[in-house]
Order: structure tokens, then C-alpha cells, then sequence
């Protein structure tokens, strides 16, 4: 019997930059731990997209600034993760619309899974309760500092099959928001990891 629930994992790739917001799935997991009774594994697993090991994992995040093109390889490892039930978040560093990783990334996904799989989806989506409630998708503090596209996103997008999200992507950059050391949330008013758990439990409740 394994001895824990859930564990979390990085995914490489050969474009681009994937070692991003380092200190962020150490904070998520012990979130996770705070909130939970899921047994976690406190370790992060880096695991490169074109292994078939990224098939077993519960749970996948794929981040970056930059130009996202995948290898054939990688290309098929994510669509069969994908279709055969697995979850992948993935978050765009640059906060943006029209940045690099942005428009690249939503072209693969439009390779791979067509050009309407990517889709916006409602603010009372259930992966805005599965622990906690939200009211759609919580702001980020890089987006109401004006970086980015100077936007707020009041929306998150995602590639759903037989009624379940199975890439969850967004252009808030929730990384870097949580990108920070889990002792310092103390200094917080409200936990901003929060929807990191929501995001978690939805993906295990597949």
C-alpha cells in the first residue's frame, strides 16, 4: 500500500524555461497537509514530460516565460496523460495574453486537441468549491500591480473530457504568488494557497 495520497509533480520540457517559482509546490504541500487529511509526500518529483513516469503521477504543473514547443515525444505523452484521465495545471509566468508562452502553448493544445478543446470556463465551475469557495478564480498580486498585460483575468480556461477538467490553465500566474516560504503565511490575512488546495482536491476527485 503506498504510504501517501498525493504527490506533487514538475514537469520539464526541452523548449523553454520549466524551473520556475521554486519555492511554490513546497508551500502548496504543506497546504495541503494544513487543510487536509491527505496523506502527501513532502518531496517534489521533477520529472521530464517525455518519460512515460509522468503517466502515473496523480497530479502534473507545467510553467514557464518562454517559447513552449513541444518534441513528439512530449506531444504524445501529454495527450495520452490527458485523455487517459490524468490533470496538469498549467500556469503562464508571464501573466499575459499575447506573451510567448501564452500564444505557444495554446497552439500545441490546439495541435494536439484541436483548436476549440481550450475553453474559458464559468465562475462557478465546481473547481471553485471542491474545499473551498471562490467566487471564480482569485486575483493575483502581479496582476493588480500592472504587470503583465495589465489585465486582471477574471476567468481561467480549460480542456475538459466526459465533464472533467484535465488541463487547467491560467494566465494569473499563481506560481509566483505562491512562490514564497509556507512560514511566512502566517503573515498573510487570508491564505492565498488556498485555491491551490481547491485545484488539488478537484484534480484527485477524478
Amino acid at each position: 500500500m503506498p504510504s501517501h495520497d498525493f504527490y506533487f509533480t514538475r514537469l520539464t520540457y526541452e523548449s523553454g524555461d520549466w524551473d520556475v517559482d521554486v519555492r511554490m509546490p513546497s508551500n502548496v504541500l504543506n497546504s495541503l497537509v494544513e487543510y487536509t487529511t491527505l496523506r502527501v509526500d513532502p518531496v517534489e518529483r521533477i520529472v521530464a514530460l517525455s518519460d512515460a513516469k509522468m503517466l502515473e503521477a496523480p497530479f502534473c504543473y507545467f510553467a514557464g516565460h518562454k517559447l513552449v514547443q513541444f518534441t513528439p515525444a512530449e506531444r504524445k505523452n501529454f495527450e495520452r496523460y490527458v485523455r487517459g484521465g490524468g490533470f496538469v495545471f498549467v500556469d503562464d509566468c508571464n501573466h499575459d495574453i499575447d506573451g510567448l508562452f501564452a500564444k505557444s502553448f495554446e497552439a500545441e493544445m490546439a495541435r494536439i486537441f484541436g483548436k476549440r478543446a481550450l475553453n474559458k470556463i464559468p465562475n462557478n465551475h465546481p473547481v471553485y468549491s471542491s474545499f473551498f469557495k471562490f467566487d471564480g478564480p482569485p486575483n493575483t498580486s502581479v496582476e493588480l500591480n500592472g504587470w503583465g498585460d495589465d489585465l486582471v483575468h477574471d476567468y481561467l480556461k480549460a480542456i475538459e473530457f466526459n465533464g472533467r477538467v484535465r488541463v487547467l490553465y491560467s494566465n494569473k500566474d499563481y506560481g509566483c504568488e505562491w512562490d514564497y516560504d509556507f512560514r511566512n503565511k502566517r503573515w498573510l490575512a487570508i491564505d492565498n494557497t488556498r485555491f491551490a488546495v481547491n485545484i488539488i482536491q478537484y484534480a484527485l476527485g477524478a
